[in-house]
């Protein structure tokens, strides 16, 4: 798919509605109380610190002229109790605020993990992972200054010009609405950065995440960077990927930069407007000394929180762009999922039918074309073909990783479609060609598919696939910790483990796909018995390269073109001498893999 590249912007199936941010607001909700004791924190701040410049007016207009030492001492004392009261409620609403926007983007990125866990994998294998990371990680933490400060900043902002306004009133309501003149401007101003404003973020989100793709990409084949020697091409497409974010970073803050001093220079233009205003009327006695100086305090004061509010809008602009991201991914409908009346699967005999079976991962595209045929419980059935016929698409389609585009999945006679994902899968064992190893111990990594299994349980499983005697010269054993993907291992030793992983869960329904092409021909030989053993009783599917893997399935199937081409045993097949027989000898006595 094209948008599968890391170069290649994501377009918005949706664009933001008011809805997004209601939504947001849906994740404070449960933090009501605290929110309530904030505001009340802020807003005694604010009257606190909207005092001040009355205390200073009476001070200059009243206690000053008439030598009232002790009216100048108390109003001196009641503005130092101001900035005191104002100092203690400003730390505990920080700290507060603090707590709840961590709790919120924890909530959010909770549920956008959650809900990436349901996915299905078409979403994954159209998208590049790093791009999913950068919503995850990235995005949300953008939200968090718009909810740890944003939102209760813009309520006691909203207060406070109030009040200001209140006083300035009181003060002198002429010069009042000569200040108020200004906010028209201000208005047009933001109008018209709206849009360049939004747009610009989008384009930056759209970058970052192409940035946090390639990085992703190259981080994952460094090895193969370094074998052809690839570095310096590589730095060149950083080059050009950060400089794409660089370019639309500057663009974007170039555009959210313009308020600020727009707001700056309004408040000078009003400020120095009414100063001269103010001075003239001084003389005729409209106005006294401390009146200009408590109003012109205000006017600072009001335009303040206007900046601030400024802020909040440049925030709310920036944070559009991410939430629409976001609520886009936890709105992803997984396109295979438990039907709502899904019935659990009992426990699985093993009888599995593919009844014409038509299968595309694109629309138009056809990978299986009417599929068909029956395994008996405790079948081995092994497929066998050329690269690209269609072989592990089966496989996938059995746990229902994808689903049909027409025809039936039956085990024991029951449509897969009718049962839950769950139900189906944990009777389930899936062994892969790239086995994937977690961080942690060893002991924890064979126990993923079964938690509740027992120590010895896990080395017994161990034991029966030939793992045991390399993890038991390890330092530390089965509490040997190993890294992600288990670079400290050899694939081979990989294999064994996620082999060993699949068997403890004892599956009714077994699947391996391609799960002894890095076992060694010693190991394997020695894994046979304990697979003859393994497999017995249980329904199993097998894509393997080597023919002593597979030679004594019940059944091999040979696809080719996404149809079953020839089927019977092993010695039916190699009396025939048709596309089996050719491929086997094409080989050496081997199976491509595909």
């Amino acid at each position: 798919m094209a948008r599968n590249k890391f170069d290649v912007d994501e377009e918005l199936e949706s664009p933001f509605r008011l809805v997004h941010f209601k939504r947001l607001l849906g994740y404070v909700k449960p933090y009501k109380k605290l929110m309530a004791l904030t505001v009340f924190l802020m807003l005694v701040a604010s009257l606190a610190n909207l005092i001040g410049p009355y205390l200073i007016k009476q001070a200059i207009d009243v206690e000053i002229p008439s030598g009232n030492t002790g009216g100048i001492v108390m109003l001196a004392g009641i503005y130092l109790i101001a900035v005191i009261v104002t100092g203690v409620c400003m730390k505990y609403r920080i700290r507060i605020m603090a707590w709840i926007g961590q709790s919120v983007i924890q909530h959010i990125r909770k549920d956008l993990f959650t809900h990436l866990q349901k996915l299905s994998f078409s979403y994954y294998d159209s998208r590049p992972h790093g791009k999913i990371l950068a919503r995850v990680v990235n995005y949300v933490n953008s939200l968090s200054d718009l909810l740890s400060n944003g939102i209760i900043n813009l309520i006691t902002d909203l207060f406070s010009i109030a009040v200001i306004v209140g006083f300035m009133l009181y003060i002198d309501v002429q010069l009042t609405i000569l200040t108020l003149a200004g906010l028209p401007v201000l208005a047009t101003i933001i109008f018209i950065l709206k849009n360049a404003q939004r747009r610009g973020w989008q384009r930056l989100s759209n970058k970052q995440s192409n940035l946090n793709a390639y990085i992703h990409e190259s981080i994952n084949g460094i090895k193969i960077t370094q074998s052809f020697v690839r570095e310096e091409e590589n730095k060149k497409i950083f080059r050009d990927v950060s400089g794409s974010y660089r370019s639309s970073w500057m663009k974007a803050v170039r555009i959210q930069f313009l308020l600020s001093p727009s707001i700056d220079n309004i408040s000078v233009l009003t400020v120095s407007f009414i100063y001269v205003v103010g001075i003239a009327s001084i003389g005729d006695g409209g106005m006294t000394a401390g009146a200009l100086i408590a109003f012109t305090g205000y006017i600072w004061m009001f335009w303040a929180p206007l900046a601030n509010i400024g802020n909040f809008y440049n925030a709310i602009i920036t944070a559009m762009a991410y939430l629409e991201r976001i609520f886009e991914t936890i709105d992803e409908k997984p396109t295979v999922k438990s039907d709502p009346h899904a019935a659990m699967l009992p426990p699985i005999k093993g009888k599995v039918e593919f009844d014409q079976v038509v299968f595309g991962y694109e629309t138009e595209e056809r990978i299986l074309d009417h599929i068909n045929f029956k395994v008996n419980p405790g079948d081995t059935i092994a497929l066998v073909g050329a690269t690209g016929s269609g072989k592990t698409t089966i496989v996938n389609l059995i746990s229902r990783f994808y689903d049909v585009k027409s025809g039936q999945i039956k085990i024991d006679g029951t449509d897969i479609k009718t049962v839950t994902l769950a139900s189906l899968r944990e009777q389930m064992g899936i062994m892969l060609q790239d086995p994937f190893v977690f961080s942690g111990t060893i002991m924890d990594n064979i126990r993923y598919g079964r938690l509740g299994a027992t120590d010895e349980e896990v080395i017994r499983t161990a034991k029966a696939v030939q793992a045991h005697d390399f993890i038991d010269g390890l330092e530390g054993g089965y509490f040997t910790e190993v890294n992600e993907r288990g670079t400290r291992l050899s694939s081979g030793q990989r294999q064994l483990i996620s082999f060993a992983r699949a068997l403890l869960a004892d599956p009714k329904i077994l699947i391996l796909d391609e799960a002894t092409s890095s076992i060694d021909t010693e190991t394997e030989l020695a894994l046979q018995k304990g697979l003859e053993t393994l497999l017995s009783g249980r329904t199993s599917f097998i894509i393997a390269h080597r023919l002593s893997t597979i030679k004594n399935a019940t059944k091999i199937l040979y696809i080719e073109n996404g149809r079953i081409i020839e089927k019977g045993t092993h010695n039916e097949l190699m009396e025939k001498k048709g596309h089996y027989w050719k491929l086997s000898n094409s080989q050496g006595h081997s199976i491509e893999s595909g």
